[in-house]
Order: C-alpha cells, then structure tokens, then sequence
C-alpha cells in the first residue's frame, strides 16, 4: 500500500498516480488515493493539466462531478483562469452540461468565455427538448388524421439550454451588437471535431438543425437572420438546402414582408431558394427508408418552398440556365429509378409467397380419402385453421402481388411519388406482412393436424419457432412502415406549426425596422 509521499510521485510523463485514474474514470481508485492525500487533485500531469481538466477531457461524468466538489469551486492559487476556462469547454465538449452550469454559476466571470456558444452550435440533441417516446410519436399522427386536437406537455430547459441562455444573456449584457456580429463572424478556437463546412457559429447551427439555439439568438436580435454565410446564403437557405424543417418554419413567425426579403437571397450561382431544394441531400437520406419516401419527403419540400417564395421567382433561372424545378427534376432522376426497383425487389417476395402459398392448398397435411376423395382430417379443427390460414396467406400475398404490379405498369412521374405511390405502397408492404404471418400459421396449423395425438410437444416447439421470423420480419419492417405513414399523414404537419418558438404573439413590425443603423 502506498504512503500518502508515495502517491506523488510522477512518472516520466509527470502524471501521477491519481492523474492517470482520472484519465481513464476510475472513480473508486480515486476516492481510495483522495483519503489518503487531499492534496492530489492540485497537482499538474501531463500537458499541464490539473486532474479535473484530465477527467473532464476524457468525458467520464461521476468523476468530474466528485473532483469538482472537492476543488472548492475551482479556486486556489494552483487555479488560473485558463484552467477554468478550458475545464468548462471540456465539459460542454463531452456534453456534462449539469457540470459546466455549475461551473458558471459558481465563476460568474466565465459567462464571458463565447467559445462555449461555438460547442453548443453543434448539439442540437442537447439543446432541442427531449424527444417524444415512440408511442407518442405514433399517436399524435393518428389524431390528426381524425381531426383530433393534440395537447402539448410544458416543456422543461435542458441543462445545455439552460447554459446557453446563461452564456447569451452575458453577451447581450456586455457586448454591443458589432462586437456580437464580430464574434459570431470569428473562425471557431475551440473545437476538438472535424469542422463542418461553415465554420461560423449561425451557419453551424443552421446546418445541424440547432432550431432551440437559434431562436435563442434571434429573440435577443432578429437581425441575425439577414446573416449572410461565405456563399451568400441565410440561415433559412442552409436550413432549406439540410432538410431542417424547425429553423425553415420560423419564416411563418416573422411576417410576410420581411419572409419575402429574405427568400429573395441567391447564392453565388445564381440559385434561390427553391433550386436549393433540387439538390438531393444525404441527410434526408440516411433519416429516410427507402427511395420512394426520401422522393415523396423531396417533393413536400419542393411544394412547400414554392408556395414561400415569391412567384416571380418561381422561374428565375440560375447561372447554368436551369430552373428550379428543371434541377430537382435533374439532380432525382436517379432516386425515381431507386424507387422502383425497390419495389420490384418487394414484388418478388410476394410473388414466391403466392407460389407456396397455391401449392399448399392442393398438398393437405395426411393426404385424401381414396374412397371419398376428401381430406383425411376434415373434421379436425386444427385442419380448419391450416386451410383458413393458408387462404389468407395466398390471398393477402396476391394482393400484395397486384400492388406492386400496377405501381411498376401505370404511368408515374416525380409528382406521383407525393400521393398515391406512398399509399400504394403502404398496402403492398402490409399486405405482405399479413401472408407472411399467415403461412408461417399454416406451416404450424399442419403440424398440429399430424401429431394431435402423439408427441404434443413437436408441433407446439415449431409453432414457437414459426413466430421468430414473423417477429424478425415486423421488428426490420416498423421503422418503413412509421416512416410511410408518417409520409402519407404526418409529414403534411412539417410546416406551419400551431406552436410558436420565435415569438409569443405575431410580430407587426417589419424586419428593418430592428436593424441597427
């Protein structure tokens, strides 16, 4: 066991003991050495940092908690202001927001650190509330579709929220608005991640989808939102061009005239808004299952934007000569043909469905009477359910069958995929659910007409295991299955939200009216 002298020494890298536990969390290791040596903690390791900048870097939480509460608030002369500052940004970096709040409250001083407003840019998830549980997420849309109002819960800030509206509101209160526009001009000085392609903490957000950290930003300025990036573009237009429907949905909030300003923005190629939305995004995706629903989400995006920009510029060509829906048309040609042969794909499945399905009708389980030409076990009631079985296997596989037949032989454009490809191709995906768990039914119903008598235990076992890819198949199937009926119901609900984020009530003012001369 070592002394309490013994436990600080130093390595060849000048980390003790304790400092190398803090860098790897080993919180009981830890508290062990603390008993024994109270003054641990002050002692400086590798790359000069004191243990709690250690424990923060490496993100372990119930750690820097415990070092935290036995650093006296970070205070010492061992502590310099440096130390606190990059502790606080490690904490925001590895998101023990409850931490760095902490911190802030306890160091007034470092409300004025703004490289905690570039970290935060980047966590949407930490700023934006908690996401509704599944069952919610299902529910409200059903409500909708049947003219049911749907009550919102009072939502609660996060922690990070908290931190964020702690850090904004000491910049408002000590900055003016040049030093604001400076410091969110400035190329970011704190980041331990690749840098996304702007690197400016409004188009950051933007292009993350930070919603919750912007509306902070505009409340306190609206004029934030005629911030113009490197390419000449605004935070609606990366919103728009990112498929992040929250930040585009703040245009509904700031009135008509000054929307219209800001739509009227081109980029360096000449491309408004609407030929923003032609070019495909890899975001939508990677969030969407399947081509035929990444193209209806396109389209509602294409409608919505046309309808928000004004009409004449609707047809504006932009530097190559295209018009915006001559580039969408373009830039999906390839996710049109994807969603077809998707959808030959879920053909084929139920075409071989059909075919066991119309071959087990005429090979009963026990064979016929040769006298009365009837099915041996007839009057069995588990016959009753193979044959019942077996008929909506065949039926609902056919069904199936026919769906995805008519989608492939009608005529279809783009603006097909908006409507009727989605609810048809809904039908085909469910219907092929049904045949599938019902032969997996009729596979079972057959065994138990076999053994009734004898060896009870084989068809129960296989009907057990007839259930394993039923559930396989409804389990890989429910993410397209929630996204298809979102698509066809509650992706309608993506704009014009009921619920107001920006203001409380319409703002009357025009947008230029804000700006600052």
């Amino acid at each position: 066991m070592m002394t309490a002298e013994e436990l600080e020494l130093q390595n060849q890298h000048s980390n003790t003991a304790f400092w190398i536990a803090s860098s790897v969390g080993n919180m009981k290791m830890a508290i062990i050495m603390m008993e024994k040596n109270r003054s641990l903690p002050d002692i400086r390791g590798a790359e000069g940092y004191l243990p709690l900048t250690n424990a923060a870097e490496a993100g372990t939480d119930s750690l820097v908690k415990y070092l935290y509460n036995n650093s006296q608030k970070m205070s010492g002369d061992h502590w310099t202001d440096n130390d606190r500052n990059l502790t606080l940004l490690l904490c925001v970096e590895h998101n023990l927001f409850d931490v760095a709040l902490q911190i802030v409250e306890d160091n007034p001083e470092l409300a004025g650190n703004t490289s905690v407003l570039e970290i935060l840019s980047r966590k949407p998830d930490a700023i934006n509330m908690v996401e509704k549980n599944i069952f919610k997420r299902i529910i409200e849309p059903c409500f909708r579709f049947f003219g049911m109002k749907v009550q919102h819960e009072a939502e609660e800030d996060t922690d990070a929220l908290k931190l964020l509206k702690t850090i904004w509101g000491h910049v408002t209160r000590t900055m003016c608005f040049n030093e604001i526009e400076d410091m969110l001009n400035k190329p970011p000085t704190f980041s331990t991640e690749t840098i996304l392609k702007s690197s400016r903490i409004l188009p950051v957000a933007a292009e993350r989808g930070n919603t919750r950290f912007i509306v902070e930003l505009l409340r306190t300025y609206p004029d934030l939102m005629l911030y113009l990036n490197e390419d000449g573009l605004t935070i609606f237009h990366i919103a728009v061009m990112h498929r992040h429907h929250g930040i585009y949905n703040l245009l509904y909030e700031i009135g008509k005239a000054s929307t219209e300003d800001i739509c009227q923005y081109i980029d360096k190629s000449g491309n408004n808004m609407l030929h923003l939305v032609g070019k495909s995004s890899k975001e939508m995706a990677a969030k969407t299952s399947g081509a035929s629903l990444l193209m209806q989400r396109e389209l509602l995006w294409f409608k919505e934007v046309e309808k928000m920009i004004p009409a004449f510029m609707r047809e504006a060509r932009n530097k190559e000569g295209q018009t915006p829906y001559e580039l969408f048309s373009k830039e999906n040609e390839e996710l049109v043909s994807k969603g077809l042969k998707w959808m030959k794909d879920c053909m084929v499945v139920a075409t071989l469905i059909v075919t066991i399905g119309f071959a087990v009708a005429f090979t009963v389980p026990g064979g016929y009477n040769q006298e009365y030409g009837l099915p041996i076990f007839i009057h069995d009631r588990t016959f009753l359910v193979f044959v019942i079985a077996d008929a909506i296997s065949l039926f609902s596989s056919s069904t199936s069958l026919l769906v995805f037949l008519s989608i492939l032989t009608s005529p279809h454009n783009q603006r097909d995929f908006m409507y009727s490809l989605p609810k048809k191709l809904m039908i085909g995906i469910l219907t092929l659910f049904i045949s599938v768990a019902a032969m997996m039914a009729t596979f079972s119903a057959s065994f138990f007409v076999l053994y009734h008598k004898r060896l009870k235990w084989v068809p129960i076992f296989i009907a057990a295991s007839a259930t394993i890819p039923v559930i396989v198949f409804a389990v890989m199937q429910f993410p397209l299955v929630m996204d298809m009926f979102r698509s066809m119901y509650d992706s309608h609900y993506l704009f014009k939200p009921k619920k107001r984020m920006l203001y409380t009530t319409k703002p009357r003012l025009h947008l230029s009216h804000f700006l600052l001369v």
